[in-house]
């Protein structure tokens, strides 16, 4: 598997923001884990909606942000792998949504729980 990774491992950019990501990721699984008890039965996730019950969504719904900027990253990271010999930059900017991603997933996880504990 090392030898498939063995083009963008070498860039500094791409490792340094894929591993910050990973670090965010954990991190904010930590601090659900972290806060878990403590969360009522029911949390504002889905804040786009209208007020009232179709906002609020089950204690595990917590972590549909983070599975989904979980697949961002895997999916961010193949397509770097694939892309870099052709186009680096290409392949950075794939390194920097994926480390977006991850900062905002963080930061919402971080604001829905201080919000409601």
């Amino acid at each position: 598997m090392k030898e498939f990774f063995k083009d963008i491992l070498q860039d500094k950019t791409i490792t340094s923001a894929f591993f910050i990501n990973i670090f965010l990721i954990i991190s904010a699984i930590a601090y659900i884990l972290f806060s878990y008890g403590k969360l009522p039965p029911f949390i504002p996730v889905f804040n786009q909606l209208p007020w009232g019950e179709q906002r609020l969504g089950s204690q595990f719904t917590i972590f549909i942000p983070i599975l989904s900027a979980l697949l961002i990253f895997v999916i961010n990271i193949f397509i770097s792998n694939f892309i870099y010999k052709k186009i680096p930059l290409i392949a950075r900017m794939f390194a920097a949504i994926s480390l977006l991603t991850g900062v905002l997933t963080f930061l919402f996880i971080v604001k829905t729980i201080t919000l409601i504990i």
